[in-house]
């Protein structure tokens, strides 16, 4: 296992759409493992193997503390408004913004084994998978964000500002 790097926006593989995962063998489980190094030692709650330098259709996700292999997701259904929460990613460093999320979405992927799971997620979860799914297709939350600034230092204070210009 290994920390692979994280690639930043700018990077053209970023904006590229990733290719479905068609072989499920020790490599595909090596790089995962590999990711899920990167993911601890970042302290993140996703990464896409497109942000190391992949073109595939993979991600890990965190649920609470429990990290979810997914391969070839698709989204089937979703709904509802996430509460809006500061939005950050590993490939844009500094920035933060409010991206309006889907509470719940309704999934089916692969796992690293090639088995079909379906799954629903609420909440942050939810939040992650969509923005973890956004980057398998090339886009980056800086382009739905609102809000956005370069620290969190920024972002929290505008926060606090709207909420106290709401009393």
């Amino acid at each position: 296992m290994a920390i692979r790097k994280i690639l930043f926006d700018g990077e053209p593989i970023l904006r590229k759409i990733s290719k479905p995962v068609v072989v499920f063998d020790k490599s595909l489980v090596e790089l995962f493992d590999d990711m899920q190094d990167t993911l601890d030692k970042q302290q993140g709650a996703g990464l896409s193997a497109v942000q190391v330098g992949i073109l595939k259709r993979m991600f890990i996700i965190l649920d609470g503390d429990k990290p979810i292999r997914v391969v070839n997701p698709e989204i089937i259904s979703s709904s509802g408004v996430c509460k809006t929460t500061a939005e950050g990613c590993l490939s844009v460093p500094g920035k933060w913004g409010d991206v309006e999320r889907p509470n719940k979405v309704v999934v089916k992927y692969q796992d690293q084994n090639g088995n079909f799971v379906d799954n629903t997620f609420t909440g942050f979860t939810a939040k992650t998978f969509c923005h973890e799914f956004d980057h398998l297709n090339g886009i980056l939350f800086i382009d739905k964000a609102t809000n956005l600034f370069d620290t969190y230092e920024e972002y929290h204070r505008f926060k606090q500002k709207q909420e106290k210009n709401k009393k």
